[in-house]
């Protein structure tokens, strides 16, 4: 069976941040962000979906829209690629 997560190249300080700040990183384990290394972090469903729950007045929500699914830290997006395992 695969697994379905999404990975985003942050830098390491907004990994980090994502990973251990945000109000995201303060939930259960499986619906955290997760600092994968190299400035990159992983979702997998569940933390998508919490994530998603962010307002816009909040680093680290999510935008879906044309331009793709992306990650907002301040004035930045960063977009989430699909990686199946």
């Amino acid at each position: 069976m695969s697994t379905m997560t999404w990975v985003a190249e942050v830098g390491e300080d907004n990994a980090r941040w994502l990973a251990t700040e945000s109000r995201t990183a303060r939930l259960a384990r499986e619906y955290r962000p997760v600092d994968i290394g190299g400035g990159r972090i992983e979702l997998n469903a569940r933390a998508l979906g919490a994530i998603r729950e962010l307002g816009e007045e909040e680093d680290g929500f999510i935008t879906d829209d044309g331009e793709g699914l992306r990650v907002w830290i301040g004035d930045d997006a960063f977009e989430l690629e699909l990686v199946e395992s």
